[in-house]
């Protein structure tokens, strides 16, 4: 029996070391042991792909991008190590800008597969590419989602135009059908499922950010389907495609296979448990070591509590980590008011703050825009926000899709300026029942400035209404280097707590 071995990471979001920046401990996760699972797997009929989220996302991308940009760039050097045949761009890729990523991918050794994306009106990729492993004919083509002009800061895209991509695999699908005589079709899609791959039911709103069901549904002809962006752990059949898709920052590979004698695919979760290549230790030592002595610089200290024992409590009773976050932007910004998310595993700050702490509690690359807003619209931003919430048998709890398939809890701003009670058991777009600014009731007419992140700006996630607010000014500094600044300014973190939100039954 031969076999032909497809191997996927997937969402690495540039992490090459195995330990977590947060804690300093070892972990089992990053490219340094992804690529010595690899080498035990690999023969002469094994295909290697990545598929996007590589150059953002670890507090080692932040120092090397902030303070080592114009040095080789360790991540490139590591797809090279690792030894990739093809990749696929993702969404966060585009996080640094065009001269970034166009740095990167042209450093690559590998060819592109990102088909439905274009530069200056040409091609990224080959629409499909043509590998014989095994003694047959294998057609590969990539994708990648295309809701990424909804997130990204249009300077970061300029020039770049993205296609749909269920329509683009679907164009593809019937070409290499076409004019190709393959054996099998690989897709390889930087997006994931917007339903139940199971039961068929909606598991997230139908915007087109993941079109990845629909793809196994009504493109017949996939014989395989390599899946990401959501960081899940998932595989299985639909229809007649094997799908797949493994955990986010190097802790899984995904193994698909293709069984030559009876065309039968299946396919494993590999968790990355094993020794890291020494190699890879080696090669990135001194910028690691640089970007561990940064992020135990200290910055200041705080005489308020800002640690977050209970993500679930901080959100639901506002963490004055948010009150914190929510100052540093209102003085970066002179905006009346600010809004801030509890991001996913955030560590919060010990009574020393240090870079760590920062980086391992805001985590994206984001910066802050301006934006006016009227009472009407203040109000309709928070009731999106308060949909965070539900009830189950008499207690509030996060709603369901904002916690799976793929958390959800960059969705839930917390605001400072206003005060405002949010009531979970009324029925969605109903909720704020009381909004007011220094004890006086909001109205519709009136207008504040509102300093929030350029993603949520934006108005993807259902924020529409703040990406038509007028933008009066954006502040091109990411936001990691204005908190710091923030801290360094005023030392000591000192302030009467803020308990502006109330969340009730």
């Amino acid at each position: 029996m031969s076999r032909i071995k497809v191997i996927m990471t997937s969402d690495v979001h540039a992490v090459i070391y195995p330990e977590s920046y947060a804690t300093g401990k070892q972990a089992d996760q990053g490219l340094a042991k992804a690529a010595a699972l690899i080498d035990t797997l690999k023969d002469e009929n094994t295909i290697l792909i990545d598929n996007g989220d590589v150059l953002e996302g670890s507090p080692l991308a932040y120092f090397h991008f902030e303070k080592r940009r114009d040095k080789e760039n360790p991540f490139t050097k590591a797809m090279n190590m690792v030894g990739y045949d093809f990749y696929n761009l993702g969404n966060h890729d585009f996080n640094h800008g065009v001269e970034v990523l166009s740095r990167h991918m042209n450093e690559l050794q590998m060819p592109s597969i990102s088909a439905n994306i274009s530069y200056q009106g040409k091609p990224l990729s080959k629409p499909y590419h043509i590998v014989e492993k095994a003694g047959k004919k294998i057609a590969i083509f990539g994708v990648v989602t295309q809701y990424i002009p909804f997130w990204e800061k249009p300077q970061n895209i300029e020039g770049f135009a993205f296609e749909d991509a269920f329509e683009c695999a679907k164009r593809i699908v019937k070409d290499i059908k076409t004019n190709e005589k393959a054996d099998y079709i690989i897709g390889v899609y930087h997006g994931g499922f917007e339903k139940d791959p199971k039961t068929g039911l909606e598991s997230e709103s139908q915007t087109g950010e993941n079109e990845a069901y629909r793809m196994c549904s009504e493109i017949e002809g996939i014989d395989i389907l390599l899946t990401g962006h959501q960081h899940r752990e998932m595989q299985g059949k639909l229809n007649d495609t094997f799908y797949i898709q493994s955990a986010h920052d190097g802790k899984q590979l995904a193994l698909a296979y293709i069984d030559t004698e009876t065309s039968e695919t299946g396919g494993a979760l590999l968790n990355v448990n094993t020794a890291p290549k020494k190699e890879f230790l080696d090669t990135f030592q001194e910028e690691e070591e640089a970007c561990q002595k940064w992020l135990d610089m200290p910055l200041g200290t705080s005489k308020v509590d800002l640690t977050i024992p209970d993500e679930f409590d901080a959100r639901l009773h506002k963490s004055q980590v948010i009150t914190f976050l929510n100052n540093a932007c209102l003085d970066a910004s002179g905006a009346q008011l600010s809004a801030n998310a509890l991001f996913l595993r955030a560590k919060g700050f010990e009574s020393q703050i240090t870079m760590r702490d920062l980086v391992s509690t805001y985590v994206f690359p984001n910066t802050l825009v301006v934006k006016k807003v009227s009472g009407k619209i203040l109000k309709e931003y928070l009731e999106r926000c308060a949909r965070f919430w539900d009830i189950d048998n008499g207690k509030i709890i996060i709603e369901k899709s904002c916690d799976f398939p793929t958390p959800q809890y960059h969705n839930y701003d917390m605001i400072d300026g206003v005060e405002y009670e949010i009531k979970v058991s009324n029925a969605p777009g109903q909720r704020i029942t009381s909004l007011t600014r220094n004890g006086v009731p909001v109205k519709d007419d009136d207008e504040f400035t509102l300093c929030i992140n350029n993603y949520r700006a934006a108005g993807g996630s259902g924020f529409e209404m703040l990406a038509k607010a007028e933008t009066i000014k954006e502040i091109q500094v990411n936001v990691v280097e204005l908190i710091a600044d923030y801290i360094k300014k005023v030392k000591v973190i000192d302030f009467e707590p803020v308990n502006n939100i109330r969340v009730v039954i």
